[in-house]
Parts: C-alpha cells; structure tokens; sequence
C-alpha cells in the first residue's frame, strides 16, 4: 500500500509528521497532490486540545494542489489539473445546502442541524497538511486554477479569504458605508479588505500588534488604532465625529472586542461575528440599547464549494485585491513541526505560512 508523508494530530500539544497510507478514491472522489497549502488558527486550538479531534486525524483545511486521481463518477475534470478546494467541503444535495447555508451541511440530528457541519477537511475527516488530501464531492467542491495565477495567489481562498469576506458580506455593507474591524489578523485583513470591495468609503482597523497594524494600511485600510496605546472606542467615535460605524466586525473572538464593536455602532448599525468564541457572550444593556437601537448580530461560517472559490480567485485575477503579503514564512512539510511552532507562537511577525511538500 502506497504511503505519504502527513502532519497528524496525536494528543494535546502534539501534532507530528509520520506516515499514513494514501487514501482510497471514491467515485464521487478526487485525490489531489497538495502542492501548498498553510496553518490556520483553528489548527493551532486543535494543537492545544481546544477544539477536539479524533486521534490520528491529518489536519488541514487550506489546499492547492493538483488533481492525481479522480474517482469513476466525476466528470468534467482532468488529471493533472491544478484545483483548490474550500475549507467548507458540502455535499450540495442536503437540506442546509438547498436551503442556501452550504457551510452549514452535516448530519440532521434530534437536535436541529450540527453547527460546523460542512466542514470536514482536517476536522471530521482527514485534512491537506500532507502530500495527498481526498476530496469529497470533487464535482461540488474543486475549482480549477487560472494559469496566471501562482499557489500563493490563491493560498487564501479556501479559507481566509472567504471568511474575512463574507463578514462584509454578510453584513451587506453598502457604498458609502463606514466599517471598524477589530483585530488585524489574517481574519480581519481579509475582513477589511472586503469591507472596501464591498463599497465602503472610511475602513478602520483595530489591533495591538504594530506588524499587523503595518499590513492594514498596506492592504488600504484608512484609519489604524493601536489598542495598546488608545481607547478605541473613544478613537472610533472621534473619527465619525459621534456618529458611529455603519458596520463593526468582530474578527478576533473575545468578549471585550465583541463589546467594543456594539459600542462603536450607529443606532441601527450591524456587528457581524467572524470571531470563534472559547466562552458566553454578555451583551451590555447600554452599548445594546437595552434591546430598542435596531441593531443587527450576524454570525458566518466560511463558504465553501466551487463557485465560492471561482469568485474568489476571479477577485484576485482581476487585480482587485492582492494578499500575497499576507504569507510572511515558508516551510517545507518536512518541517511543519517547527511552522507549528512558529505560528502558534506568533514569533517573527508571523501572519500565515505556507507549506510545501
């Protein structure tokens, strides 16, 4: 039996490189040969033991790669073919699916729809971070590469693109609109970067980190705060002379920045949700107009499947927005131990890596 090389989850605080047979490929399948892909925030809370896992799990959920294999029923794919695929992997016939909330696709249960569902790469399934990832659904989920594009190009669409985008999406930022994203991280980069696509005229970026701060006015954000050295409650509001935002985005998944985004809303503004939150959420009576502001808490999960990924990468073709400079380190699979120390860590200015096998 042929065997690759993958990074697999073994226990809390370990996440080792050893070897795993490369898997069988259904016929709805495609095994494809990763040729990039990165670590992810939610990799490193899998790491810790916060986000839990089966053992013996390949992690991963970000692929570029190249078509190896496709299974007997897929049609309208080549081998050979350079392809990426979402974080979010749906089926495209369930109920959520049809419903219009792919990201959402997962096994009904006695409770309602299982939160997370769609995604499988790296989570109920086995992941990129290795030579070989199988696909599921490969007619829904793989989107051919435009030749003009690099890996690194498209490195962020399968997840971080998708997710900062649809923060501004999903809260229907409008031309004219003035947005605060809080948390200049990979998120929140993409987050503020769609938020301009998207139409808005003032972006405002909040974060602690000077390197990050630094990479948000390279990618057009207007205003930048620097957390640690001004209230930026205060600042924001100072900015829209009282007014407040039209639009706050919470990219980081604390309750002091989901607060301080409802505090910087106009009344009837928007906060939408992309943080990933470790406990409850208290909403202050006054920052929520004890109920009567006309407010809006949206939330979003990463879209998945080919069109999402079609747009994304026609984004990026266009010259419309370029994220190239997001990937600050490069490493080979082989060392992905040491990335994962790097990047959990957050040494050397670190915002994403990028893995080669």
């Amino acid at each position: 039996m042929a065997k690759m090389r993958a990074a697999i989850f073994v226990e809390p605080g370990r996440i080792v490189l050893d070897e795993k047979p490369v898997p069988d490929v259904g016929a709805l399948d495609a095994l494809v040969r990763v040729t990039t892909t990165t670590i992810y925030g939610t990799d490193v809370h899998i790491l810790k033991g916060e986000y839990p896992v089966a053992r013996g799990l390949t992690i991963g959920h970000e692929p570029v790669g190249v078509i190896e294999k496709l299974g007997s029923a897929v049609q309208g794919y080549r081998e050979g073919q350079r392809v990426i695929a979402g974080a979010i992997t749906p089926s495209g016939w369930s109920h959520a699916c049809l419903c219009g909330s792919c990201s959402q696709d997962g096994a009904g249960t006695a409770h309602g729809w299982k939160a997370l569902g769609g995604w499988r790469l790296g989570n109920t399934i086995d992941g990129c971070q290795a030579e070989y990832v199988l696909v599921p659904d490969a007619m829904t989920n793989l989107a051919p590469v435009p030749d003009a594009l690099t890996d690194e190009q498209v490195l962020m669409c399968p997840d971080i693109m998708s997710t900062g985008f649809s923060g501004a999406e999903r809260a229907d930022v409008r031309i004219g609109d003035s947005v605060a994203v809080f948390a200049q991280g990979p998120i929140g980069l993409c987050a503020a970067a769609g938020a301009r696509l998207s139409g808005a005229s003032v972006v405002i970026g909040v974060d602690r980190l000077p390197d990050r701060l630094r990479m948000a006015t390279r990618l057009g954000v207007d205003h930048v705060i620097d957390a640690s050295r001004t209230d930026p409650v205060e600042e924001i509001m100072r900015l829209t002379a009282g007014r407040g935002v039209d639009v706050a985005i919470e990219a980081l998944g604390t309750q002091q920045t989901f607060e301080a985004c409802l505090r910087v809303l106009r009344p009837g503004g928007t906060l939408s949700s992309l943080g990933v939150y470790s406990s409850d959420l208290t909403i202050p009576l006054g920052a929520f107009a004890a109920g009567l502001g006309d407010h809006r808490i949206v939330t979003t999960l990463c879209p998945g499947g080919k069109e999402r990924m079609r747009r994304l990468m026609s984004v990026i073709e266009g010259g419309r927005v370029d994220l190239g400079a997001m990937v600050t380190h490069r490493f080979k699979l082989n060392d992905i131990e040491a990335a994962y120390d790097l990047f959990a860590n957050q040494r050397d200015g670190v915002l994403k890596v990028a893995i080669t096998p």
